[in-house]
């Protein structure tokens, strides 16, 4: 979080204050760095550079158009898990030929689309899949580009929501039938096999558990080639988890060495990061409404919720909850953050230390990353603005919804239909 820092005691995004950005704007808001989404993805560019290498990132994170265009111009290609999604990239300005089409349920639509515009390749993650995409390909007249998303039944050690490559999850191919998979895959007259790929889950802090799904996805690629059976391209997916608090992040180039050192070179080495790009590229912001003291507890009552930030309430995340304006020599209280949507799961942070008073600003940080994405109009609460600081400038990149576009599709019954 670099691009976020004190000056005189007042929290600073790329120059910009923070508390400007919430009187011009209101809160909550979601606050971006440019710099730092653009720094995040050069060091995964630089990292891979010595192999033919296509870094996608995972459209889920975060798909605001403004940041994917961002991306697009230095060059990303796109991990997509929805038909939504890829209108985003593509109005974004991104590349189809650098898309990546992951996800269990892509629906026929959303296939047609993918393969009329001509995307790179789609992460096939079950047979009755593969028979659709065939099926569909055939229809069009053209070949269906797939890679089969191997499960190989790994434990990234983290929480059960957010992993996805153990047997139990809903997600690829088991590894003991991946073989099949291919032999069906090749014997398909409108499908052309390109690729391998696996992705384990997400914020993984690390590098252990890819380095042995790689090891194990290796065997699996030598078995292919003793049936004849030969892939351009090898995908290790993403995951890779950011620094929250006093943990540490792994490394992106020792991350990057470990993979290369693995991966034989003929092939193209594919990767789908996202949260370690634009994660701790952005802060929610938010405001103090009142604070409240019971026997058990002291809480502070913001302006933000569930709705605005699912993580905690859904994963129990932590993320690190900072004042906006340091108060000096003030003391501190342990605070439950909680907001005003009627859950008692409704809430940002738990036991933080904090001195504070009611009217004050706090930011909430580790918010580029599935923040927005996950958000909700749960309460008829409109969504929250984003803005983007860009060299000391800002953007407003959405605005903040209205209750009035929260009802434009709703239609009152006729009078006639009420009795």
């Amino acid at each position: 979080m670099e691009n976020f820092s004190y000056k005189n005691g007042a929290l600073f995004a790329e120059g910009v204050s923070l508390v400007e950005l919430a009187e011009r704007h209101g809160t909550p808001a979601f606050v971006y760095s440019r710099s730092s989404i653009e720094n995040q993805w050069r060091l995964y560019a630089e990292a891979f550079a010595r192999r033919n290498a296509l870094i996608c990132y995972s459209v889920k994170a975060n798909s605001n158009i403004a940041l994917l265009g961002l991306l697009a111009r230095l060059g990303s290609g796109f991990d997509i898990v929805s038909g939504g999604e890829l209108e985003r990239v593509i109005a974004a300005g991104g590349a189809p030929a650098k898309i990546v089409f992951s996800g269990v349920g892509k629906r026929s639509d959303e296939i047609r689309r993918a393969l009329e515009v001509g995307i790179k390749c789609f992460n096939v993650e079950s047979e009755a899949e593969l028979l659709r995409l065939n099926a569909i390909a055939k229809e069009q007249s053209v070949q269906a580009p797939v890679s089969i998303r191997v499960n190989p039944d790994i434990d990234p050690g983290t929480h059960p929501y957010i992993a996805t490559g153990l047997r139990q999850n809903k997600f690829g191919v088991e590894f003991d039938r991946a073989l099949a998979a291919y032999q069906r895959a090749d014997s398909l007259d409108n499908v052309a096999l390109l690729g391998l790929d696996c992705h384990l889950g997400s914020q993984i802090t690390s590098i252990e558990p890819y380095v042995d799904a790689v090891k194990k996805l290796r065997r699996l690629l030598s078995d292919l080639e003793e049936i004849g059976i030969s892939v351009q391209h090898f995908n290790i997916g993403g995951g890779l988890g950011i620094s929250c608090g006093d943990e540490a992040a792994p490394d992106i180039g020792t991350f990057a060495s470990a993979m290369l050192d693995l991966i034989p070179e003929q092939y193209e080495t594919i990767l789908e990061p996202g949260r370690s790009i634009i994660g701790n590229a952005g802060v929610l912001l938010t405001r103090v409404e009142y604070l409240k003291t019971n026997h058990e507890k002291n809480f502070a009552i913001v302006d933000a919720a569930m709705n605005d930030l699912l993580r905690p309430a859904l994963y129990q995340a932590w993320q690190n909850i900072l004042p906006v304006v340091k108060h000096e020599q003030a003391a501190e209280k342990q605070y439950d953050i909680v907001g005003p949507v009627c859950e008692s799961g409704d809430f940002l942070g738990l036991q933080r230390e904090l001195s504070l008073r009611q009217d004050d600003l706090l930011a909430v940080f580790s918010a580029g990353a599935y923040g927005f994405s996950m958000s909700s109009n749960y309460n008829s609460r409109p969504r929250a603005v984003e803005l983007l600081v860009d060299r000391g400038n800002e953007r407003v990149i959405r605005a903040r919804e209205s209750v009035e576009q929260l009802m434009a599709g709703e239609t009152l019954l006729p009078e006639e239909a009420m009795h």
